[in-house]
């Protein structure tokens, strides 16, 4: 039975950075699809970054690019989301997802229906 448990979120002022964790039970991110999607209250989710740890390819939707940084922890079997410069707009919930991979040819965000396992969010607020 695979698990995924997001972690990290909180409120934080404008400028600010968080860290989000992604830790997995029953399923080992290396060699494997991790992504990160957010939504925001009355908004439909949307996709922040994937990455492709088989090929180490990484995606950031244009707004993130520059501040936010994905990661993974092989050894504790881990997945970060650095948020660096957080602006009000980042403000949503955050979940994680992963797959086994790689999805094939996919060289941008994957619509979240590609993937099996999520976890159930952490709130991220960032106040003006």
């Amino acid at each position: 039975d695979v698990q995924l448990q997001a972690s990290g979120g909180g409120l934080v002022q404008t400028g600010g950075s968080l860290r989000l964790t992604c830790a997995a039970s029953g399923f080992t991110f290396d060699n494997n699809d991790i992504a990160w999607y957010r939504q925001a209250p009355g908004k439909e989710r949307e996709g922040v970054s994937y990455f492709s740890t088989s090929d180490d390819y990484k995606y950031y939707r244009d707004s993130v690019k520059g501040r936010f940084t994905i990661s993974i922890d092989i050894a504790n079997n881990t997945v970060a989301l650095q948020m660096n410069s957080l602006k009000p707009e980042d403000t949503a919930v955050y979940f994680c997802a992963a797959v086994e991979g790689p999805l094939p040819r996919i060289r941008s965000m994957p619509h979240g229906n590609l993937f099996d396992y999520w976890g159930q969010g952490t709130q991220v607020t960032v106040s003006s």
